[in-house]
């Protein structure tokens, strides 16, 4: 089978896609033919070995947490699933951009009638960091939360959770974006310059959470704006996150397939959008991950195997 395999850190051209031998399912997994499978900036960082010291590879080492696809063959200890079932779910083995991919039974959820195999193979990493972020913040019905990067592929659903919750959201994205946020609920306030009073004007001089999803320099901008630490949240910006206190929740508080049975769910009825920016087939795994690391991307790019 056809596989995304990089032998070494490095810049986008370390990826290659090489024949591999078709993954064996153990006793308590499946093996599941994919149909879509998200890309993540995480997996570039990887990649690049920017993010050696948290989470090394080991070489020759594959990309991909996101999948879904069709069950071809079901371990002896398996039970809820069958050959020939449509399921969505992840994998933390580094190993879904590829033909096939062998996963544990508990990371897995059915597809919902109507949910595209693009949104299918792209929910869970952004999904779970989404729900875990919002969660982490807790915005209520009297707050209102900033989310920076928010037309991005976690953002864009931070900002529908925590509309959902009935919280007053202020989405950071630039000027393409803002009609989708508007169309969201979202007030939308440019990058750049003079953002700070931007955020005042747009809060009435009052944020009480903030979801950072970009990094550089949101979580003291946080800290300017009044936040306390306890509700600033930032996925990317762990050592500042460290000086303030603030917390670093991100896919891991919520990596289940309870969590992301149900975004699916909202996603299959339209209460929540998972907005697709692209779509390319694996053999140009490189071209998704130059368009991914211009990070001016509107929702999620996915592999079609």
């Amino acid at each position: 089978m056809k596989a995304v395999r990089f032998h070494e850190y490095g810049g986008i051209d370390v990826l290659r896609v090489e024949e591999v031998e078709r993954p064996v399912p153990g006793p308590d997994q499946v093996l599941v033919e994919v149909r879509a499978a998200g890309i993540q900036p995480g997996e570039a960082m990887i990649r690049s070995g920017g993010l050696h010291e948290r989470w090394p590879a080991t070489f020759p080492s594959g990309q991909g947490s996101d999948l879904a696809g069709v069950i071809v063959e079901v371990g002896s200890h398996v039970r809820g699933f069958a050959v020939g079932d449509e399921v969505l779910g992840f994998t933390h083995d580094r190993a879904s951009h590829a033909e096939f991919v062998a996963v544990d039974d508990v990371r897995l959820t059915p597809r919902p009638k109507g949910l595209s195999w693009e949104v299918a193979g792209s929910l869970h990493v952004a999904g779970a960091t989404a729900y875990a972020c919002v969660f982490a913040v807790d915005p209520g019905p009297s707050d209102t939360v900033v989310v920076s990067g928010a037309a991005g592929g976690v953002g864009s659903l931070a900002v529908q959770l925590a509309r959902r919750r009935g919280a007053t959201v202020i989405g950071l994205a630039g000027e393409p974006n803002h009609a989708w946020l508007k169309e969201h609920g979202v007030i939308p306030v440019e990058y750049g310059d003079g953002l700070a009073e931007r955020i005042r004007q747009a809060s009435g001089g009052n944020v009480d959470a903030f979801i950072d999803t970009f990094g550089t320099g949101y979580v003291e901008l946080a800290v300017e704006l009044g936040v306390r630490p306890e509700r600033i949240n930032t996925i990317r910006d762990w050592g500042t996150a460290a000086k303030f206190g603030a917390q670093t929740v991100g896919e891991s508080g919520a990596a289940c397939a309870v969590v992301l049975g149900e975004l699916a769910r909202l996603a299959a009825r339209g209460e929540l959008e998972v907005p697709i920016a692209r779509t390319y087939p694996l053999d140009r795994v490189q071209d998704a991950f130059r368009d991914l690391e211009q990070r001016h991307t509107h929702g999620k790019i996915v592999l079609r195997p």
